[in-house]
């Protein structure tokens, strides 16, 4: 039994909707044109459109009695009702619906349709925390309708709360007029590439179409390929009438993709950016245009072309498609192809760049000069060649040798091969310059030299730290050593050492990085002493008080706590200092090489000379004299010049040191 009130409330919510049915007259060249025109000021889809014929158009013959469509368009009631119910939702739930929307929510929906003789339930569950469907809603449209002979209310309950399973279920029977069933066209288009349905709706008492009736229809127009299930049962669910709806189409051949290479460095140089440091300062000295990589490393790599899937007409006929076509992998100089055929690799270590189209590695980098003109700061892993100068501030890093045409300022070099600077060293006493091997140059001011092998200098070493693993030589006419320290495993020669109000130390027969380390080792182990009798007079002064007073405050107690838990850590390490102390000691006793010093022209006074653990100090000028350690008596011995033995002493190619 329909109750008055619900009666009212339909018959508003009818008359809400039919006020919103709008119409609208099209004219176009033919009705599919129409149709999209209309879509388009309805803003909507073709398929939610009804429309009646006004005036039915024709093509012509040869241009000739062309003649126009006019239609009549409606928006289809079932769309306006949703946008009716949309509207009203979204006053009742305003910010509530717009959440909704945004977290992808889904509400259940269903739908009621009449199939020969029965009454037919489809329900669609929600999703992601939508709305489910109403039973209530369902019943009060089953009882709507006038044509309703019976339906089973529990089973309606059950498929609200269940869902069907995307298929309609029986749930009750109805008047069925077979002659007001719904009726239905298919029609093939004109380039056989698609296929049309058209309805014609049921009248009261009359079936729905079904999905069957359509695929049967469909197929028994001899389509073989193409056909959706998917629009089709749309089609059912939501029908569109007296308007064509496309439910096959041919399925076209899709070619394959292109080969492609995909390149594991940055090739689009405007990318290049300065980088910026924690303090949010812009450093234009560091930049990334160099792209470092070693022997091995994998540079890119080919995608390979795909294969064409072929498609078929409307009539199963096969439609070729066409494979991707094939390139071939860019392997540029000191490049290769990986064993898999598809990456390129790299065969030498240094920069990867992109040379006519070709993956290259370059592994020796050429500057004109070393500066924020040129990009700044250097790290490459390759030979660096610069041409020019290396301005204050700068730094050059390589794995490979640095070679220098011009000056080397207040910076810092590193390099794993040797360092080759024609012209000088002007360090400022910021210079640091490192290599793995041996440092040739012209003169040396004011720097921070480690070398792992030889130092050759030709003109002059002033006011520098210089710690060679090997050999310290002036080779030139003037050949002079002016201030600073200097420290060599096996000889330290030159012509001219010492000059007036500087104080100059050099120290030979020792391992220069082996001395530094005990240096630093002693050093470390004095202050940790020191931290030890602070500990232990505060552990006292808190075990006293704590005598006295039989008890600390929380505080004390726990900085008591504090102090014994640091003594333990730095006696731990306190032992472990002597271990490497001792072991740092017996290495330095082991060196074979006892060291000498030879000096072709002046000593000066004030040079002090180490060899070994052994002191000498040069209060008056002496002249031509080589200086070595007399093993027996363990004392520095002096005696005349003799030319060092400098054989092995080979120069870089390109380089003299004359």
């Amino acid at each position: 039994m329909v109750k008055i009130d619900r009666i009212k409330k339909d018959l508003a919510e009818m008359l809400a909707v039919d006020k919103e049915i709008e119409s609208i007259e099209v004219r176009a060249d033919t009705l599919d044109e129409a149709l999209a025109d209309a879509a388009v000021q309805f803003e909507t889809k073709v398929s939610n459109l009804e429309y009646e014929v006004v005036e039915r158009g024709f093509s012509g013959v040869m241009g000739f009695a062309k003649k126009p469509w006019a239609i009549r368009v409606y928006q289809n009631p079932t769309t306006v009702v949703k946008k009716h119910k949309s509207k009203l939702a979204a006053t009742t739930a305003g910010a509530e619906e717009t959440a909704s929307e945004e977290s992808n929510v889904i509400n259940g929906v269903y739908y009621i349709h009449r199939f020969a003789s029965d009454i037919a339930l489809k329900v669609v569950l929600p999703q992601n925390g939508g709305s489910p469907v109403n039973a209530a809603d369902i019943i009060s449209d089953l009882n709507f309708r006038t044509d309703t002979i019976e339906f089973d209310k529990k089973k309606v309950e059950k498929f609200a709360k269940e869902g069907t399973d995307d298929s309609y279920e029986v749930i009750g029977s109805y008047n069925h007029i077979p002659s007001n069933d719904a009726v239905f066209v298919v029609d093939i288009a004109k380039d056989r590439k698609s296929v049309f349905v058209t309805v014609t709706p049921p009248e009261l008492g009359g079936s729905d179409i079904t999905s069957e009736q359509i695929r049967k229809a469909v197929e028994g127009q001899g389509i073989l390929a193409g056909i959706s299930d998917e629009k089709i049962s749309n089609l059912v669910d939501i029908p569109v009438y007296n308007a064509p709806v496309v439910v096959a189409e041919e399925i076209p051949p899709v070619n394959g993709k292109d080969a492609y290479i995909v390149y594991d460095f940055q090739t689009d140089k405007s990318k290049i950016k300065a980088t910026e440091g924690e303090n949010g300062q812009i450093n234009f000295k560091e930049t990334n245009r160099i792209q470092n990589r070693v022997k091995g490393d994998k540079l890119a790599w080919k995608v390979p072309a795909g294969k064409g899937k072929a498609g078929k007409t409307l009539f199963a006929e096969y439609l070729e498609a066409m494979d991707g076509k094939d390139i071939p992998l860019p392997v540029g100089k000191c490049t290769r192809v990986g064993d898999d055929g598809l990456s390129i690799i790299a065969d030498e270590n240094g920069q990867v760049l992109l040379v006519n189209d070709k993956v290259t590695i370059e592994p020796v980098m050429e500057l004109p000069a070393v500066n924020l003109k040129n990009g700044g700061n250097i790290d490459f892993n390759g030979k660096v060649i610069v041409k020019g100068n290396i301005e204050d501030g700068f730094s050059v890093k390589a794995s490979g040798n640095i070679e220098v045409s011009g000056n080397v300022g207040a910076c810092s070099l590193k390099s794993d091969g040797n360092i080759i600077v024609s012209q000088g060293i002007i360090g400022r006493d910021e210079a640091k310059i490192e290599c793995v091997g041996s440092l040739w140059a012209k003169f040396i001011e004011s720097a921070e030299i480690h070398v792992d092998e030889n130092l050759i200098v030709q003109e002059s070493i002033m006011s520098s730290v210089v710690k060679a693993q090997k050999k310290i030589v002036l080779t030139g006419k003037k050949a002079q050593i002016a201030g600073g320290r200097l420290f060599a495993t096996e000889m330290i020669s030159a012509k001219t050492v010492g000059v007036a109000g500087k104080s100059t130390e050099l120290t030979v027969g020792v391992d220069p990085k082996l001395k530094e380390r005990l240096e630093n080792l002693q050093s470390m182990q004095n202050d940790n002493m020191k931290r030890m009798d602070e500990i232990d007079a505060n552990i006292v002064a808190l075990e006293n008080q704590k005598k006295m007073r039989k008890a600390l405050p929380k505080e004390k107690e726990e900085s008591l706590k504090a102090f014994i838990e640091e003594k333990d850590k730095v006696t731990e390490q306190s032992c472990e200092y002597n271990e490497e102390i001792t072991q740092s000691q017996n290495r330095i006793k082991q060196i074979r090489s006892v060291g000498r010093v030879y000096v072709s022209g002046t000593v000066y006074s004030g040079v002090t000379i180490y060899i070994r653990d052994e002191k000498e100090e040069v209060h008056s000028e002496v002249k031509a004299a080589m200086y070595e350690l007399d093993l027996e008596s363990r004392l520095i011995k002096r005696s005349k010049y003799v030319q060092p033995d400098l054989s092995d002493l080979k120069g870089p190619d390109g380089y003299s040191s004359d």
